[in-house]
Order: C-alpha cells, then sequence, then structure tokens
C-alpha cells in the first residue's frame, strides 16, 4: 500500500493557520507553528488542499513505499 509523508518547513512557516483550519485531523498550530499530527497517511484527502493553500509553500507530501 503506498504512504504519503508530510513535512512542514518551521523555517518557511508563518503560522497562518490555513492548513490547520482546512485539515485539523492531520494538523495543528502550536507556539505560532504548523505541525503535523500524522507524520505518515495512507490516505491523502484535505492534506492536499492544506499544502496548496499554504501562503508560502511550506508544506510538502511526499510519497513513500
Amino acid at each position: 500500500m503506498v504512504k504519503y509523508k508530510i513535512e512542514i518547513d518551521q523555517e518557511r512557516c508563518i503560522g497562518c493557520g490555513n492548513c490547520a483550519n482546512i485539515c485539523p485531523n492531520s494538523f495543528e498550530l502550536k507556539e505560532g507553528k504548523a505541525f503535523a499530527k500524522r507524520k505518515e497517511t495512507e490516505n491523502i484527502g484535505c492534506e492536499e488542499e492544506a499544502a496548496s493553500s499554504c501562503p508560502v509553500e511550506a508544506i510538502t507530501i511526499k510519497k513513500v513505499k
């Protein structure tokens, strides 16, 4: 089964909260920065929308084995 890895570049993140608002099961804000609640997932849904809504492109989703 294909898995996806979710990464957030903390240096780029501005803590706007778009990701946490769009996909609260996978993202959260802590101390003004976004964090992934899950580092890997088998199903991508709102995570892709959250990544594309990031104004500084701090979220990447990569396919892994």
